[in-house]
């Protein structure tokens, strides 16, 4: 039991890296991912450049939005543990800056990409 105690986290941390991906990622069917005719399909389904550049920032964006929002909420953590610390106040101003900066980049990105294809498109 005591040792159980003692390495309560380290057991934690495995069951959450090693177990249940193994139940997350568990698909429901075993069918290869063929078509009919016994082509290997492609998942991605981008017949051109623009829509591999569209496919590819979607996925980053999907990944990268929650990513930011708990970045805004540990920033929010930051400024309340700071207490009127002026080092960590300070500290959790930079992590608010970086954050924004890099939603905007993230979501910059997603334009500067809309305006591009729908100018090549427009050609």
């Amino acid at each position: 039991m005591k040792f159980i105690k003692n390495n309560l986290l380290k057991l934690t941390l495995i069951l959450f890296i090693f177990i249940f991906p193994l139940f997350s990622f568990a698909q429901g069917s075993t069918k290869p991912p063929l078509d009919q005719s016994g082509k290997i399909v492609n998942p991605i389904k981008a017949e051109t450049v623009n829509d591999l550049i569209k496919v590819l920032l979607e996925g980053l964006i999907k990944i990268g939005m929650p990513i930011i929002a708990l970045a805004i909420i540990y920033s929010g953590f930051l400024f309340v543990f700071a207490r009127g610390n002026s080092e960590k106040l300070t500290k959790a101003k930079d992590a608010l800056l970086y954050t924004l900066i890099g939603a905007a980049i993230l979501l910059g990105s997603w334009a500067i990409a809309q305006l591009i294809s729908s100018t090549v498109l427009a050609l």
